[in-house]
């Protein structure tokens, strides 16, 4: 952390001297141009000035510059900042007039031998005061909005940050709260065979640890192919089969092109399980999963279908719907729907449309 600091604090060191040296460079060729065909300094006096007046605008604004910094002033509410900079404008303005009219001072008496007093030399301000004035009033004003700016692509980065963080920590609640809920499930339905049946029991174990292998797997990746989800809903399929023995059934239909199209994990299991215990468990016949995977332009569609009915109560409350609802509003937003809803007497119907992502 500490050597990122480092480096982001050397870009914009090197940043600033840039600007500073090619900015006062910019101002001092006017000056250079001035003097050398206007006042004829000759190439070397013509130079000389031209350093000095650099040395003159760098010297004043990074003094300016090591001050706000040292004060914290680019922190400053606004009505707190314009208080200090309007003063140091004007300061920084006379600074610069007396520095220029100094320099100047220097090259007509020392070098042109005129007879200019210091008194006449250093109070001449117009339009040297000017000049300052518009100069440092432009570099402060420069200084300070790059520095909000800078301020608050910060502050966006640190929001966007916060938002990944608590985001990514409602996920991990919703996978923590979703794995128990499935092993409840599975544990009731292997509670009722363990006295009818001890070695179907045992055979239900292994396929429930297997499935419990590949679910906290998969809990770690944000997507999972639908091939793999086929497969957990498969081994979970025959687990409830060691229940519901031909009670059960499943039928899958799928585009083959869409094997490798990214989906929540637990997503059509957990419609598939809802089937199970709302449709399949209340019907002594039984019944059979009817479960459809297609594209539609540029979504995927999954339907899954199971005799039965259910409640306005059971819809709102399952834990499950409530889980695959929150999860698809965090990853997709608005960019994905799941219905649950009844058709007819007897047919429940689960869709689930989400973004196709391969």
């Amino acid at each position: 952390m500490q050597k990122t600091k480092d480096i982001s604090k050397a870009s914009f060191f090197s940043l600033y001297w840039k600007s500073q040296l090619l900015g006062w460079g910019a101002v001092s060729t006017y000056w250079a141009y001035t003097v050398y065909f206007r006042d004829q300094y000759g190439p070397f006096y013509t130079a000389l000035n031209y350093v000095l007046d650099i040395a003159i605008g760098v010297a004043l604004t990074h003094f300016y510059r090591f001050i706000a910094k040292r004060y914290y002033w680019s922190s400053l509410p606004l009505a707190g900042l314009t208080a200090r900079v309007i003063p140091s404008i004007i300061l920084l303005s006379f600074l610069y007039m007396e520095l220029v009219d100094f320099k100047w001072h220097l090259y007509w008496v020392y070098i042109r031998e005129m007879d200019y007093t210091l008194w006449y030399s250093m109070s001449y301000w117009d339009p040297v005061f000017i000049t300052g004035l518009r100069l440092m009033a432009i570099w402060i004003l420069a200084y300070h909005l790059y520095h909000y700016h800078q301020n608050k692509l910060e502050t966006a980065r640190l929001n966007a940050d916060l938002q990944l963080i608590a985001k990514q920590a409602q996920l991990d609640h919703l996978s923590n709260q979703l794995n128990p809920h499935f092993l409840f499930n599975s544990l009731n339905s292997i509670k009722s065979l363990i006295s009818e049946s001890p070695d179907t029991a045992r055979r239900a174990v292994d396929l429930l640890s297997d499935l419990l292998r590949t679910s906290l797997y998969e809990k770690e990746v944000p997507f999972i192919t639908l091939r793999e989800e086929l497969e957990l809903v498969k081994d979970y399929v025959d687990l409830e089969k060691i229940r519901f023995e031909e009670r059960l059934s499943i039928s899958v239909t799928m585009d083959p092109e869409l094997e490798n199209c990214l989906i929540l994990p637990l997503s059509i299991q957990l419609l598939v399980e809802n089937g199970i215990k709302h449709g399949i468990a209340r019907k002594i016949s039984g019944g059979n999963i009817r479960l459809n995977i297609e594209k539609r332009n540029d979504q995927v569609v999954v339907t899954v279908q199971n005799p039965g009915s259910i409640s306005k109560a059971e819809q709102m409350t399952g834990i499950g719907v409530k889980n695959l609802t929150r999860r698809l509003q965090l990853h997709y937003e608005q960019n994905a729907d799941f219905i649950l809803e009844n058709e007819g007497d007897d047919l429940v119907t689960a869709t689930l449309t989400f973004p196709l992502r391969k």
